[in-house]
């Protein structure tokens, strides 16, 4: 019989136990975008939208989701973060729109992994992207968002094959 690691023995949801597990290092790295038409492009790549610097806020906001995750996310761990890290990247598609890639890489060392940390700040900056620029078009798409790799844990490294389209 499989054993649920998130039920207790009444078989209602709990937060899973990690204090017998071992502290080591742990990153994970997850992915996120968002297609915005050629002009909102053109306004964040010379800074003119109203509301400011959209990469440099969605960059603090990511940072901000990753360390709220266990807020957020009922059964996550509050995690001493060691570092968090936004990178972004852009790339025009066949239509004309633009991509704007967001990738989060996430640290710690303790008892837990951090993919969901990564995950929440890749989509917090995204959805960060999407409310600065909702005043000229709300036709932006987010996504997809998901998990390019972690390290460390029981379970060993992940590493995603290829980008989700």
């Amino acid at each position: 019989m499989v054993e649920f690691t998130h039920f207790n023995e009444e078989g209602r949801a709990k937060m899973v136990d990690v204090s017998d597990k071992p502290e080591t290092a742990r990153t994970a790295l997850a992915h996120s975008s968002i297609t915005v038409s050629k002009e909102i492009f053109d306004k964040i790549t010379h800074n003119e939208m109203k509301k400011g610097d959209v990469l440099a806020v969605a960059q603090v906001a990511a940072v901000m989701a990753a360390k709220k995750t266990w807020d957020l996310i009922p059964m996550c761990h509050p995690i001493p973060l060691t570092g968090v890290n936004i990178s972004f990247a852009w790339e025009e598609d066949q239509t004309g729109d633009f991509q704007l890639h967001i990738e989060a890489a996430v640290k710690t060392k303790g008892n837990t992994g951090v993919e969901m940390e990564a995950l929440t700040a890749a989509a917090a900056c995204a959805l960060t992207v999407y409310d600065m620029c909702k005043a000229v078009d709300k036709g932006m798409v987010i996504g997809p968002t998901y998990l390019v790799e972690k390290t460390g844990g029981k379970n060993g490294d992940f590493r995603r094959n290829e980008q989700v389209k």
